[in-house]
């Protein structure tokens, strides 16, 4: 029983296996007809996938090659049109040659005739020579006959008045020069006893009353400025991320920005003195709002700008006002406003020009010339140095310039330009604006220093010219704007002397300090004497 059970089961079992087998044969055939129509349907797909890209591609390649044509026509359009200008350009160059070759053909004519005309005139000058000749003979001739006849008159005046020609001329010229020497003594012993009434008198009133009614204010001005904060913890919001803050500060007002160890401080640096103010007013305005950062910085630039612009113009009315000049030009105005905030040595430029000013009207009216003009021509004498561009004319020339422009008098003009001698002085206005900005600005304390660092730099140019071997005395003058050096004759002869005042020259350079230039004169004088017994 278990045997047929056991023979059952594997029969089972083999049929299970048989009809299995057979089955999984038709799943395996059913999906490979399917991946067969599947691969069909992809294929399909794909061809239709390729022949739809072939078909752009035709298109774009038509496209292109239709705009590859255009471009080719174009460009043979416009070479076509350069051959033709070209073309046109040699014909109109074969056409003035053409002009030329005739014009040279009538300057050759012109040469030819002009050629004869020399040929006959060379012939006349020849036969005019000749007749010259003729002519210089019998001046001659007749020069002879008139010698003899004034030998023979001076012959009968000599027996007449029984003196020779040579002593009645010395005669005469005796009484003419005692006539002429009395005149011109009692002339000139008339004008000396005048002029010592009245020079010296005038002299002193002129300078007592320009002292007198001249009052001025000194401000030293530098190239930097600081700025006090209330706590060095600011000195970071300032500086910024990265210092990306101070950059952009630097970059809209034109200055540097120094942030080092002083305490409670910043250092605005730069040479120019209104875009120092502009910088220190925008951190002022910065540091009490508390927002710090680049787009409000550049606000407040701006802002800071424009009122600071406002402030300049109502310096400059002021200063005219104050004044009393009128019809004043509005750019000159502003000219007038931006001198408060440029020095020239020290000397803040709008307090010399006022200076200026007063002192021309004093002595223009003690002159009895125009007071008023020559205030004006005082004013704006150094109007050059505050232009906001750069130029290479001297302030002097450039400030003449622009009171052209803006249509000053010839005369204010001319004492403009004229107060540096770089142009002829035209006028009487002129020579008293050079002397009163040279009285404003040559004064001791004038421009920066102290009286006792004044008289210093003095000693010491005399000290240092006096050095020099073969030098006798030597005098500092022009507040020091020039080094009067007096040599011994029989030690430095000419050549020296030039040497001499370069070497002296180059140790001021090299071992002084001192503003502006140094002229050295270096003075040689041969003296002889003797005594008569």
């Amino acid at each position: 029983m278990s045997i047929e059970l056991i023979i059952a089961a594997v029969v089972a079992l083999v049929v299970g296996i048989v009809i299995g087998r057979f089955l999984l044969g038709l799943v395996l055939q059913q999906q490979h007809k399917d991946a067969k129509l599947k691969a069909e349907s992809v294929l399909k797909e794909a061809e239709l996938q390729a022949e739809n890209i072939k078909k752009d591609k035709l298109a774009e390649g038509k496209d292109q090659l239709a705009k590859f044509k255009a471009e080719y026509e174009a460009d043979a359009n416009k070479k076509k049109g350069i051959l033709q200008s070209n073309e046109a350009k040699l014909k109109q160059n074969e056409v003035r040659l053409k002009q030329i070759e005739e014009k040279l053909k009538q300057k050759e004519v012109a040469l030819k005739k002009m050629q004869d005309d020399l040929t006959t005139k060379v012939i006349e000058i020849d036969k005019a020579k000749e007749t010259v000749t003729i002519q210089k003979e019998l001046v001659t001739q007749k020069l002879a006959e008139v010698e003899g006849l004034q030998k023979e008159q001076i012959t009968i005046l000599e027996r007449v008045s029984s003196l020779k020609a040579e002593e009645a001329k010395e005669q005469l010229i005796a009484t003419i020069q005692e006539e002429a020497q009395a005149r011109a003594s009692a002339q000139v012993k008339q004008i000396v006893e005048e002029a010592k009434l009245t020079a010296t008198k005038e002299a002193k009133k002129i300078v007592i009353n320009t002292i007198q009614r001249t009052a001025t204010e000194h401000a030293i001005e530098n190239c930097v400025s600081v700025f006090n904060l209330e706590s060095d913890e600011l000195k970071g919001k300032i500086i910024g991320r990265e210092g990306r803050n101070i950059r952009a500060l630097e970059a809209a007002t034109g200055v540097e920005i120094i942030v080092d160890d002083t305490p409670e401080a910043i250092i605005i640096s730069g040479f120019d003195p209104v875009r120092r103010e502009i910088a220190r007013l925008s951190l002022h305005r910065l540091v009490a709002d508390g927002r710090i950062h680049p787009a409000r910085i550049e606000e407040i630039v701006a802002k800071v700008t424009k009122s600071l612009e406002e402030e300049i113009v109502e310096i400059g009315e002021r200063t005219v006002i104050e004044l009393g000049i009128h019809s004043l030009h509005p750019e000159l105005i502003r000219m007038v406003g931006r001198m408060r905030f440029r020095s020239s040595y020290g000397q803040n430029l709008l307090h010399h020009s006022k200076e200026v000013a007063r002192l021309c009207a004093t002595m223009a009216a003690e002159l009895g010339l125009n007071a008023k003009l020559a205030k004006r021509a005082g004013l704006l004498h150094d109007i050059g140095k505050v232009w906001h561009e750069e130029h290479e004319l001297p302030h002097a020339l450039l400030g003449m310039e622009l009171a052209q422009k803006y249509k000053e008098n010839p005369e204010v003009c001319n004492a403009i330009g004229a107060h540096h001698d770089e142009i002829e002085m035209t006028s009487l206005i002129s020579p008293i604006i050079q002397a009163c900005d040279a009285i404003s600005g040559s004064r001791p304390g004038a421009r920066r220093e102290m009286l006792e660092s004044y008289i210093q730099r003095l000693k010491d140019l005399e000290t240092l010219a006096t050095s020099f071997k073969g030098v006798s005395k030597c005098y500092a003058i022009q507040a020091g704007r020039e080094l009067r050096v007096i040599v011994d004759a029989e030690n430095v002869n000419d050549k020296r002397a030039g040497q001499l005042s370069f070497d002296i020259s180059q140790k001021i350079e090299k071992e002084m300090q001192y503003p502006g230039q140094i002229k050295v004169t270096v003075i040689r004088e041969m003296r002889s004497v003797a005594y008569a017994k």
